[in-house]
């Protein structure tokens, strides 16, 4: 039986339909079959531009976002898929504030739904920094299918052995 690390936190009846899947070897079919794209964001500054239409469409009013970045390091050396920095600096007697999103370059080879998860998860703590109720309601807003787009990509991170 193998160990489904990523869905350690959900409850066992969806573990054990994962392991189902798993152990048939139909997970791989299953994913393709209900996401079959594989998104065109394959560069920085295509990522930014994705991001920033995301951001404009849904935290016009929020802080400006100054960097947006693949990282092929970031789930070694952080565990983690996405990532926010804030960070705010006085300079004269201005507050700036520097806003930035890395996201792992395993999602260059996402279907684009996973990737628009992970972003609206981290556009999320920009208003959010806990993941609490308002931080969740934040990202179905973004997206009504959050919960189920969270938990497919977590299926599919089983598939890619992060």
């Amino acid at each position: 039986m193998t160990h489904l690390k990523y869905l350690a936190h959900y409850p066992e009846y969806l573990q054990a339909q994962a392991q189902t899947l798993v152990s048939s070897g139909q997970l791989g079919g299953y994913l393709e079959r209900k996401y079959p794209d594989c998104h065109q964001i394959q560069s920085d500054k295509a990522l930014y531009q994705y991001v920033i239409e995301l951001k404009n469409q849904y935290m016009r009013k929020s802080s400006p976002l100054t960097q947006v970045s693949y990282s092929s390091k970031l789930q070694v050396l952080k565990q983690a898929l996405g990532m926010h920095t804030f960070q705010s600096r006085v300079q004269g007697n201005k507050l700036k504030s520097h806003n930035s999103i890395t996201v792992a370059s395993l999602f260059k080879e996402a279907p684009p739904e996973f990737l628009r998860m992970i972003v609206v998860h981290e556009l999320a703590h920009f208003k959010e920094k806990d993941h609490n109720k308002a931080f969740y309601q934040l990202c179905c807003h973004m997206e009504p299918d959050y919960h189920q787009l969270e938990f497919d990509t977590r299926l599919w991170l089983h598939l890619h052995h992060l």
